[in-house]
């Protein structure tokens, strides 16, 4: 008889049914707790409640969860094109109930199919239509939750490509693609960069922090280079101060920030960022500003430097402005990170990297494996950024040719120089003549622990001690590198470089 499966009647046999019935229920009740939600553990507990065997199909007839019940493919059909919402039937000896899961339009999201070998009751009816709306909402959750995972990936490539334009100086570009999604956001000529460290598996909890905290007033992007860094363009000056607080309230936070550079000085920006950074994982709280420490080429003669930096870079001035835009922000980079990682942050290949440095390096007559040229066109390239470049503006009178050597000889440069290298001295091994044989021998321990007569490790450990002393990265390259290299140069521990063609 159907809808009495359990055999009682009357009143006591209804009291029973109805207790069975708030048991089963509250068990699929639990299903949608925020332990459970798996649609797969919901079509094992039909079939186990039902005492019989349930899957779950999707639009294509693909089976999503439980095992295999042998169905009519042309039935399936008609309940996925909506003809039935549901269909019952007997064949060959099994007791079948399909049920349509989705909305009322097709494509439906799936079928569940439930068999059994006794006839669906009243109460098996019942879990079999409940549970097909416990399914359904579970798959829309699903489908929404994917949906906006799908959106996140997506407006994360739009942030990363947006910084990558700005990298290589396409300032329209990058506007035109921010528009749609935060318009307003680079209506600007200026802004900071700054970048912020945690442990990897912190990193987007923290860019979410970032987000939240900058209101759509900044671009936030993961580093596409580094796991624990997430990278900030800031238009708006209020911005550096809700990321400290970013960095004040979390374990091991660190923040480096750049001065303000216009738009198309993102790349050198982002280059004083990673510079700070080092600075700020030795300071008590954790946080650092490019412009808190001495910069070498603000101690030059200003004119003598952008007249050195312009004939230094001038043999790209022929090149169409993308082309050069592209050729320097690869170069800035590289010369900061290694290629595999200049690689990532632009979105090309490390060959093109390594392709794109070596054009640099034929036009401009430079070795870019020699510590010092790197040094010297990281200046260069930065002076460029600094005082904004036009290919088509007449070079200022000039009564002689500016050599490189000829930047170094300022007397507060000097002072720069002595007092930073003289900290090394403090330390009872010899850091400061391990480092220049290290520089000499172009940043390679083997070598230079050749010609020091110890171990290549030894050379390693000096290096990694002198970085605290120095506030300064070296072993990852970089500014502070580059910036250590001038100053043994300017204190004459190491040969200034011939460069040009």
């Amino acid at each position: 008889m159907a809808g009495r499966e359990d055999g009682a009647t009357g009143a006591r046999g209804r009291e029973g049914w109805e207790s069975h019935r708030a048991t089963w229920a509250e068990e699929l009740l639990d299903q949608l707790r925020p332990a459970g939600r798996d649609v797969r553990k919901v079509v094992d507990w039909l079939a186990e409640a039902v005492h019989g065997t349930a899957c779950l199909l999707d639009g294509a007839g693909t089976l999503l969860a439980g095992r295999p019940v042998l169905l009519d493919d042309d039935l399936v059909a008609d309940v996925l094109a909506g003809r039935f919402a549901s269909a019952a039937l007997q064949d060959r000896g099994r007791h079948l109930r399909l049920v349509r899961v989705g909305g009322p339009h097709p494509p439906a999201a799936g079928v569940l199919a439930v068999s059994r070998a006794t006839p669906f009751g009243r109460q098996t009816s019942g879990m079999v239509a409940r549970t097909a709306a416990v399914v359904e909402l579970l798959l829309r959750a699903h489908e929404t939750a994917a949906a906006g995972h799908r959106l996140e990936q997506a407006t994360s490539a739009l942030r990363l490509a947006i910084l990558q334009l700005l990298m290589v100086e396409d300032i329209v570009a990058a506007r035109r693609v921010a528009a749609g999604l935060w318009p307003g956001l680079l209506d600007t000529d200026t802004a900071c960069v700054y970048v912020m460290e945690v442990h990897r598996d912190e990193r987007d909890r923290l860019a979410a922090d970032c987000l939240e905290a900058t209101a759509g007033q900044a671009l936030v992007v993961r580093c596409p280079a580094i796991d624990e860094h997430v990278i900030v363009v800031a238009p708006v000056d209020t911005i550096g101060e809700k990321l400290r607080s970013l960095a004040d309230a979390g374990p091991r936070t660190f923040l480096g920030g750049s001065t303000r550079h216009s738009l198309a000085g993102t790349a050198a920006a982002y280059g004083q960022a990673v510079s700070a950074l080092a600075v700020a994982r030795f300071r008590p709280g954790g946080t650092a500003v490019y412009a808190e420490r001495t910069r070498p080429e603000r101690l030059m003669q200003p004119e003598a430097l952008d007249a050195w930096s312009a004939r230094l870079l001038r043999p790209l001035d022929v090149l169409p402005h993308h082309t050069r835009a592209e050729l320097l922000a690869t170069t800035r980079l590289g010369l900061e990170c290694t290629a595999v990682s200049a690689a990532k942050v632009l979105g090309v290949s490390r060959n093109t990297v390594r392709a794109r440095m070596e054009r640099v390096e034929g036009l401009l007559g430079a070795d870019f494996s020699r510590l010092t040229v790197r040094a010297a066109v990281h200046l260069a390239l930065n002076s460029e950024a600094a005082l904004g470049h036009d290919p088509g503006a007449d070079p200022a009178p000039r009564t002689g040719t500016v050599r490189f050597a000829d930047l170094l000889t300022g007397p507060a440069l000097r002072t720069w120089a002595h007092e930073l290298l003289g900290r090394l001295t403090a330390d009872a091994r010899d850091l400061r003549g391990t480092l220049r044989t290290w520089i000499a021998a172009g940043g390679n321990a083997e070598r230079a622990a050749l010609l020091l007569g110890v171990h290549a490790q030894t050379v390693r450990e000096h290096v990694r001690g002198a970085e605290p002393v120095l506030e300064r990265q070296l072993l990852a390259a970089g500014s502070d590198l580059c910036e250590v290299v001038l100053a043994h140069l300017v204190v004459g521990d190491l040969v200034p470089p011939a460069l040009g063609r």
